[in-house]
């Protein structure tokens, strides 16, 4: 029983150090440029209103963006407010100078009304955050 103990105690200590050393390796990531010279989204449009459509319509938009920054942009994670916006992003850095594209799709099945679907960019710009959001209303 005592071996068993130390055993899961042993591999508790393995992936808590895993855990940080991964984070370390994204804020080092995020702190690798000066924050003069690090990266910056700048959106073409943060908000796109899709109008007036029926429930079980899918709808797209890409969010064009630039990186109006000195230093290469990754984009870690794109996360909607919910499960029924899925966002894609580019997965290479995006140049100083270059534009992107995150291409998103709302599915309007078992909705009803106004929708404000925001999503969250995960960048290693300063701040490290960037929101959109895709609004309309489903009939």
């Amino acid at each position: 029983m005592r071996k068993l103990f130390l055993g899961i105690l042993a591999v508790s200590m393995l992936m808590a150090c895993h855990s940080n050393s991964s984070n370390a390796n994204l804020a080092a990531a995020n702190s690798a440029a000066a924050p003069g010279d690090a990266p910056k989204m700048q959106f073409e449009k943060e908000t796109h209103d899709f109008g007036k459509i029926r429930s079980g319509d899918k709808v797209t938009y890409d969010f064009k963006f630039t990186n109006t920054g000195k230093s290469p942009l990754i984009i870690t994670d794109a996360k909607a407010s919910c499960g029924c916006t899925t966002p894609n992003w580019p997965k290479t850095p995006v140049k100083p100078g270059e534009a992107g594209i995150i291409k998103v799709i709302f599915d309007s099945s078992g909705k009803n009304g106004l929708q404000d679907k925001q999503i969250v960019v995960t960048a290693n710009t300063n701040p490290p955050q960037n929101i959109v959001h895709l609004i309309g209303e489903v009939d």
